[in-house]
């Protein structure tokens, strides 16, 4: 067994390979750029190398740097995680030449399974039902619309280099061929150091599934079940579990065994992963292999019990697989969310920022686990685990370099409702302040029908939230009691300000029982009945609620019991007379009044948003890649203003309405901060 090993990553996965390599009792080594000099993954690594300036194809992806980085250090083995060279054949080769063992498939299959291109030629060949496309390399943009028009549209644009949603783009027509086959270069040139692309057929209505596959170099395979993976957005994953809701036992049978075959079929040996677009009849179609571990790698291990980064780093030791697929049992069910920086109330634009506040929910351990290489999952009746994978910390940054995910939120339970459920309280729980997020985003998604219904489509996101993501209408039961637990906590709030204040010692008998709580367009006049246990909160329609909580003023969440039976969780802000709330996806302003001082609020004006009709705003910060237009200009709706570029991705601002341009505040090359204003119109 290696004695030292060098994560070639940063982020959480390389936080998520360190864990499992201090388990075995190995050392290990980190690289960072100037970006990333405080980074966790930094911290917890026995040892840390610079390689070189933020942008990762000026340090993480440079092979020569990262090489450097391995003989200085004296590391026998290579952990590449996912992304920058994970599926780099070159590094691969060089890692061979140098004697380091690369923690991954040989050489023959990154170069067979890795390129889109050639895997899907493969796997044509042996049989394996493919997505219609065209599998050679495309020189321009015209050829891209030639080809596009040949396979018929939609289309998807792919970087044969390419993963994590990055350097691809759906066309439903020309223009977007064209735009999408020259953004997906560039994006791949920058992220892979291959600008490679291929196109393929876009299925409309189909469900993500992916394959998770083991296997040696002695010849060993096994599948460890599958996972589900179609709540996308822009092709990027957002939502994960295991298993899937919609496959059966045979479904998953012949899928499993396919993707076997073909690993072997390429000599593979590693953990990687076969992916499928399955129809509406469950007919499957081979998309790609993976060749590397997954984001999503935690929902298999908690569903088997086994550590996929240990079972890498051991066959890469040479050892052999120590179960069968006999062995492999799926007990109970994972989901995985993925925490983003990325703003939902901006159509998901990036957020870069400090983390002014990080406190992730309390980890706990359950369900299935390994022993003496054996699975055992019979797991206690109510049983729950949370699991979260980050690469932060309280007081870090979110640097604009890289890719924007925060943390990948985990839970798991004996069913896929007790899973859901207990991921909506993790994410209740979750507290991030300093920048956008997606938090609220996700626990939509856990409330919303099809998803609990598990029914949905990689086309989910996109037909469910056409006109983006502006926050959750909360239902009426629901309301009334966050309204009680707001009462509640405004008298506990009200009973300290008196003590602070000096006044009389009956402090409790001068505080209030009638109040009017308004949140989301709506007034509960309520009644409180307090006592040392608690509160009983009564409605106008008769209608009353116990609430006790140990909530105290100042507390960032409140976990609130209604009725003696597990309430919410809340996070509590507080703002002039009243509380920020947020939970379960609403972001709520409430207030507690009085019935006069609720009368007179209702007849104050609401004010209104500045007027910028006239201004495209920078939606993010970024660095403006390319200004389209001219000043003097006339401009259509829908027509490309300019190309904005954060955390590798280029994102296409558009014109909204036909207008003038008036001026141009930027150039190519400029770095602007949120709500910068770009361009200026008649």
């Amino acid at each position: 067994m290696f004695n030292k090993i060098l994560i070639a990553n940063r982020g959480e996965i390389a936080c998520r390979v360190i864990k499992t390599a201090r388990k075995m009792g190995i050392q290990t080594v980190a690289i960072y750029s100037d970006a990333d000099k405080q980074a966790l993954h930094v911290q917890m690594a026995d040892e840390a190398v610079h390689i070189g300036p933020p942008p990762a194809n000026q340090s993480y992806i440079v092979i020569d740097k990262v090489m450097e980085a391995i003989r200085a250090s004296g590391a026998q083995a290579v952990h590449p995680g996912y992304g920058f060279l994970s599926e780099n054949s070159k590094f691969a080769q060089e890692l061979e030449a140098a004697g380091v063992a690369f923690v991954g498939p040989p050489v023959g299959a990154i170069e067979a399974m890795g390129d889109k291109i050639t895997s899907k030629k493969i796997a044509q060949e042996a049989g394996v039902s493919t997505v219609p496309g065209y599998m050679g390399l495309i020189e321009d943009a015209e050829d891209a619309v030639k080809i596009s028009n040949q396979v018929g549209y939609p289309v998807m644009i792919k970087a044969s280099a390419g993963g994590g949603g990055k350097g691809m783009r759906i066309a439903w027509n020309d223009e977007e061929a064209r735009e999408g086959f020259q953004s997906s270069k560039n994006e791949a040139a920058n992220s892979f150091g291959d600008d490679r692309i291929f196109i393929e057929k876009f299925v409309t209505q189909p469900r993500h599934i992916e394959i998770q596959v083991l296997c040696d170099t002695h010849g060993n395979g096994v599948y460890l079940g599958e996972r589900e993976c179609s709540i996308q957005r822009r092709n990027q994953k957002v939502v994960e579990e295991a298993p899937s809701p919609f496959l059966d036992e045979a479904t998953r049978k012949a899928m499993g065994e396919q993707a076997v075959a073909l690993a072997q079929a390429v000599g593979y040996a590693s953990a990687g992963t076969v992916e499928f677009i399955v129809d509406g009849n469950k007919n499957f179609y081979f998309l790609e292999m993976n060749t590397r571990l997954q984001v999503e790698h935690p929902v298999t291990e908690l569903i088997t019990g086994v550590d996929l980064v240990e079972q890498m780093i051991r066959v890469a030791a040479g050892e052999k697989l120590t179960m069968t697929q006999d062995d492999v049992k799926l007990t109970g069910w994972a989901i995985e969310n993925r925490l983003y920086a990325e703003d939902p109330y901006r159509n998901f634009l990036p957020s870069i920022g400090r983390l002014t506040r990080y406190r992730p929910p309390v980890e706990m351990a359950a369900g299935p686990l390994l022993t003496n290489d054996k699975w055992q999952g019979e797991a206690a009746a109510g049983a729950h685990a949370v699991r979260n994978d980050t690469g932060v910390y309280e007081g870090g940054e979110i640097s604009m370099y890289y890719d924007p995910m925060i943390a990948k939120l985990c839970t798991w339970a004996p069913t896929r409702a007790e899973a859901i459920e207990a991921m909506r309280n993790a994410l209740d729980g979750f507290e991030v302040e300093g920048i956008g997020h997606n938090l609220p985003f996700l626990s939509a998604v856990m409330d919303h029908p099809i998803f609990m219904a598990g029914e949905m489509t990689t086309a989910f996101i996109a037909e469910q939230y056409p006109d983006g993501f502006d926050g959750v209408e909360l239902p009426g039961d629901t309301l009334r009691r966050i309204a009680a637990a707001a009462a509640a906590m405004h008298r506990v709030a009200e009973i300290r300000r008196t003590r602070v204040s000096g006044r009389m010692d009956n402090h409790e008998r001068r505080v209030g029982t009638e109040w009017v709580v308004t949140l989301q367009g709506q007034d509960f006049p309520v009644h409180i009945d307090a006592d040392h246990d608690g509160s009983t909160v009564k409605f106008e329609d008769g209608g009353s609620l116990r609430v006790a909580s140990d909530w105290t003023p100042g507390d960032q969440l409140a976990e609130i019991t209604f009725d003696g039976h597990e309430g919410l969780v809340l996070k509590v802000g507080k703002i002039s007379g009243g509380f920020r709330i947020r939970s379960r996806g609403a972001d709520l302003k409430v207030h507690v009044r009085s019935a006069r001082q609720a009368e007179l609020a209702r007849l104050m004006p609401e004010k209104l948003p500045p007027d910028t009709s006239k201004m495209l705003l920078c939606p993010m910060p970024g660095l403006i890649v390319k200004i389209n237009v001219e000043e003097g200009e006339e401009v259509q709706e829908g027509q490309a203003l300019c190309t904005v570029e954060a955390m590798k991705m280029e994102n296409i601002l558009r014109a909204e309405k036909k207008a003038v341009v008036k001026k141009i505040n930027a150039a190519p090359g400029d770095s602007l901060a949120v709500d910068e204003v770009i361009i200026e119109f008649e």
